[in-house]
């Protein structure tokens, strides 16, 4: 556990420290958010938080391949190595897009090449591991697999980027909860399998916790494509290697053990998810296509319902922290209690996501009622 406090410390100091110097890279480059019609802020806002994020990401890495037990995990280097090639890749991307503000068709396909990337240094689903089989993929199969699960993630995250302090907080919560879980089962089991993601995980807490001292309402600088795009993938990647690496009848004799490699991910991912096929159920009625942005997000009903941008952020983070640790502390814990608990609080969250309250909008904070853009908070 100390050398992933180690991590953890390292992605968050770098984050924070470096977040200075890409804002003012920013600032003189004209990588701004210039307020649109759509959008939260009324003043221009510099992006390249995913920038600080990857330097803490490649610093925390190299850290850990010169730690004694992780670098003793030879899986663990070689899987850091293609994660962060293609973090960089996206990372660029995703600079490049915040700066020129790149056609839909460029940012696929280069969301594509670092999946692609990943998959060339062994991030890839092997198998689906499901209670009492295994369904084994053959390797065309498992690159497509893997390649769309990766695209899937990526705009996720990128989709929930609306607000504040939003994606990096519910990206933290939700790989804190993995961590957790991927830890428990390496230490107290020695599945070695599990080491990357924990790795990744505690990475990526490290760098959200880092980067939200600069993003929390109100930001300095936003993380941008750069950011959002660099978090789905670790979270993506993180995922992978538990769910698509491990024999589910490994974790436990219970059910609630060995549903875990499907249920963790979707629990994790929970707020993204959801967001993301409503999104693509709603363009899709409307005859749009997917990629088209709207103002009917989560966040956006959430707001329009009277909570304030910093109650929207916190509802979001509390409902992540349910689906992920509540799922967790099931498995972990394995206690009738604990669900009962779980829905009595699941209902009180819901009652206060619904209330209609006064809403409280001042011209400084929001501008016009306008509501926020989905990618670039």
């Amino acid at each position: 556990m100390r050398e992933y406090i180690l991590v953890m410390l390292i992605a968050a100091g770098i984050t924070y420290l470096s977040s200075g110097l890409f804002r003012r890279v920013a600032v003189r480059i004209g990588a701004v958010a210039v307020p649109r019609s759509r959008d939260v802020h009324v003043e221009p806002v510099p992006y390249f938080g995913g920038l600080a994020m990857l330097s803490g990401v490649g610093i925390a890495f190299f850290i850990a391949s010169r730690l004694p037990f992780l670098s003793s995990h030879t899986v663990v280097t070689r899987d850091s190595m293609g994660v962060f090639l293609a973090a960089l890749i996206i990372c660029i991307v995703g600079a490049i897009d915040d700066l020129i503000d790149l056609p839909v068709i460029a940012k696929v396909f280069g969301q594509v090449v670092a999946a692609g990337v990943a998959v060339l240094h062994g991030v890839r689903l092997y198998w689906i591991s499901l209670p009492g089989s295994i369904y084994a993929l053959n390797t065309p199969t498992s690159i497509l697999v893997t390649v769309i699960f990766i695209f899937v993630i990526i705009n996720a995250i990128n989709l929930v980027d609306g607000l504040d302090g939003l994606s990096s907080g519910v990206v933290g919560i939700g790989a804190s909860a993995m961590f957790l879980y991927t830890y428990s089962l390496a230490f107290e089991r020695s599945l070695s399998v599990c080491t990357t993601s924990s790795l990744i995980t505690v990475v990526v807490m490290g760098v959200c916790l880092g980067f939200l001292p600069h993003n929390f309402h109100k930001a300095k600088m936003f993380m941008g494509d750069s950011g959002s795009m660099l978090l789905g993938l670790l979270l993506a990647c993180s995922t992978i290697s538990f769910t698509g690496q491990i024999d589910s009848s490994l974790l436990a004799t219970d059910k609630a053990g060995i549903w875990m490699p499907f249920m963790l991910p979707l629990a994790v991912m929970f707020v993204p998810l959801m967001d993301l096929v409503l999104s693509y159920i709603r363009r899709t009625l409307r005859g749009r296509w997917w990629f088209e942005a709207d103002k009917e997000h989560l966040h956006h009903q959430l707001l329009s319902r009277g909570h304030s941008m910093v109650g929207t952020v916190v509802v979001m983070y509390l409902w992540t922290a349910l689906f992920a640790y509540g799922v967790v502390g099931i498995a972990l814990l394995r206690q009738w209690w604990l669900a009962v608990m779980l829905v009595g609080v699941a209902v009180l969250l819901f009652l206060v996501t619904i209330r209609n309250g006064r809403r409280e909008i001042s011209d400084k904070s929001i501008g016009k009622i306008s509501l926020p853009s989905a990618t670039h908070s």
